[in-house]
This record gives structure tokens, sequence and C-alpha cells, in this order.
């Protein structure tokens, strides 16, 4: 049975990732890094989504991606080519089949509350992911992690700045300011939070837009427990008391 077709709200913003098959390294040398940079930068030349922020880590990648009003599908499209062409380039390179699975699956992607007006929930997304090698303890700074948006955001050059998008004004801290809330940690209930999204592909943001988000987007399945739901045991009275 073919897989049900996903779809992408535009001016939404997007928490997307996705990890290697059996969480093996696929990172594993500077240059699968850049190559992975590049295929990346060369996704965006074709379909110019906005990017607010990524990570690449040794066994997956984090991106946050706002597509524009009326260009929600282009996700699919970004997204299929970013990872079609790296897993080809990625067997081309190691000499491999090209035959076995390099990632899980389809990418995972859930939604997040805010836009031009209100930002505050794709900024703790864009802080979750910047902060995703200071958490696994790569670097003592997030900002040393030079495969990844906050690096080129406040080390690279002009052109590499350039692949990333403005923030809405008044959003943005500054990249100083911005690198000192990276570095400090995070709230565990928030963390929990944002990784029961990702583990679902739940909505984040408050409680009552979470829920129309699920209605309108049809997620509702992504707020329920997993597993069949329990059938309500019945009470068999074969013998049933008399009443006193």
């Amino acid at each position: 049975m073919p897989r049900k077709a996903r779809s992408f709200q535009g001016n939404t913003v997007y928490h997307v990732m996705n990890r290697a098959a059996a969480r093996a390294e696929i990172f594993r040398k500077e240059a699968d890094y850049a190559a992975f940079e590049r295929t990346l930068e060369e996704a965006h030349a074709r379909i110019p989504l906005r990017i607010l922020s990524y990570v690449i880590m040794p066994n997956h990648f984090h991106l946050v991606l706002w597509p524009a009003r009326g260009d929600g599908q282009n996700l699919s499209e970004f997204m299929r080519w970013l990872q079609v062409t790296h897993v080809q380039r990625w067997h081309a390179h190691y000499h491999s089949s090209g035959t076995g699975a390099l990632y899980q699956g389809r990418f995972k992607a859930f939604p997040v509350q805010g836009g031009f007006a209100h930002f505050q929930y794709p900024g703790k997304v864009c802080r979750y992911v910047e902060r995703n090698p200071l958490r696994a303890g790569l670097v003592r700074e997030a900002q040393a992690w030079r495969w990844g948006s906050l690096w080129r955001r406040l080390s690279g050059t002009p052109e590499q700045r350039a692949l990333l998008a403005a923030w809405p004004e008044g959003s943005y801290p500054g990249d100083q300011a911005w690198a000192e809330r990276v570095n400090r940690t995070q709230g565990a209930a928030e963390e929990k939070a944002l990784q029961a999204c990702i583990k679902r592909g739940r909505p984040f943001g408050d409680p009552a837009w979470v829920s129309k988000a699920a209605a309108t987007m049809d997620l509702g399945h992504t707020l329920r427990p997993r597993g069949r739901p329990k059938k309500a045991e019945k009470v068999k009275q074969k013998h049933p008391q008399p009443r006193r």
C-alpha cells in the first residue's frame, strides 16, 4: 500500500529532521559534513525555502524551514531532492552498492506556532536545534560546531550567511545575545516537549494552537497515545447479587 502523501502549509514554520538507518554514523569526516552542506545549498538554490536554522550531527540532521505563503508543498520537493541527492552522492563516494537504506525512512516534520508576529515558539525550536552539538558534548560552546547555522551566522562569509533567512524584525536579539541564549541550558520540560514533537510529528506551540493545528492539518493521531485503544472492560455478572 503506498504511503499517504503529506501536506504542508505555507507560511508555517516546520522542524524537519532525519536520522541514519540503525543510527549509524554517516557523517564520518569533515568532507562528509561539507558535502551535505553543499547539497543543502544546491537544494536552496533550486527551491528557495527560508532556512531559519540547521545542524548536521554524526548520524542525523535538523532543519527549521519556513515555506512562504502558498508555498507549502515545495517543502516536500525540497526535502525529496536534498535526501535523494545526498544518498546518491554518499553511496558514490563510499563505493557502496547503493541498495542499502542510508536514512531510517521519510523525514520527520512538525509544524511550529508562530510567524512574523509571534516568533516565540520558532525561536525555541531554533535554539534546540543549534544546541545539539553542545548537548551531545561535541563542543564546549555551540557556535564552535562548524556544521550548523550558529557557526555560519557568527563566523561565516557573507555568501555563507546568505543561506539563512532573516528572522522577523525584533525577534532576533543579535548575534552575541543569541549565542549566549543558545549556550544557556534549555529547560528540561521544554526539551522533553520538543523531543516528543520530534518523535510523533506533533505540532509545537501553546495547547490551544496545538489542538487547532492538529485538527486542521490532519495530525490528530500525533496527540493520541501510541498503540491500539483499550477496549472498555465489560463487567460480567453471571450471578448478580440480590438487592438488600
